[in-house]
């Protein structure tokens, strides 16, 4: 053989050999991107899960929290009920029973009939009808927190 039959011999084993480098390559790029979609697929499957289930928390946590809310309103209307039995009727001792008996039975009806979302609710609308106080209480009560945070 001559010396360009072995050249061109070896530019065409050259050929074969890049060409089945860029199949293999090309193969392999077309794995990698199924793999990295597989891999997208199952992340975005479980990114809906955890957020699936963290729903379903808040949603758990918020029912116990209203079921709890309306125990202890039962309990505050229990407890008027015992200091009305039990305190005196009259003088000023009677009338300060007769009125913490009051608050505590409004408070504990409000609570068994509104829950925690009555609370939200009156105190939203209690901000938009004084919204001047209700900022100046919130710096107040912010001053208040971070003075006692700091030291």
């Amino acid at each position: 053989m001559s010396s360009s039959s072995l050249t061109q011999n070896a530019k065409d084993k050259a050929k074969d050999v890049t060409d089945r480098a860029k199949d293999v390559a090309s193969d392999a790029m077309d794995k990698a991107g199924q793999v990295a979609s597989h891999v997208g697929d199952k992340a975005g499957q479980a990114a809906s899960n955890v957020r699936d289930q963290a729903s379903h928390l808040a949603h758990t946590v918020g029912d116990k929290a209203e079921a709890a809310a309306a125990t202890v309103g039962g309990g505050m209307k229990n407890v008027a009920g015992s200091i009305r039995e039990h305190a005196p009727n009259q003088g000023v001792l009677g009338d300060a029973s007769k009125s913490v008996a009051g608050a505590l039975e409004s408070g504990g009806k409000f609570l068994e009939e509104k829950g925690l979302s009555g609370i939200g609710d009156s105190m939203t609308d209690l901000i938009r009808q004084h919204p001047v106080p209700s900022v100046l209480i919130a710096l107040g009560l912010g001053y208040l927190i971070a003075c006692s945070t700091r030291s």
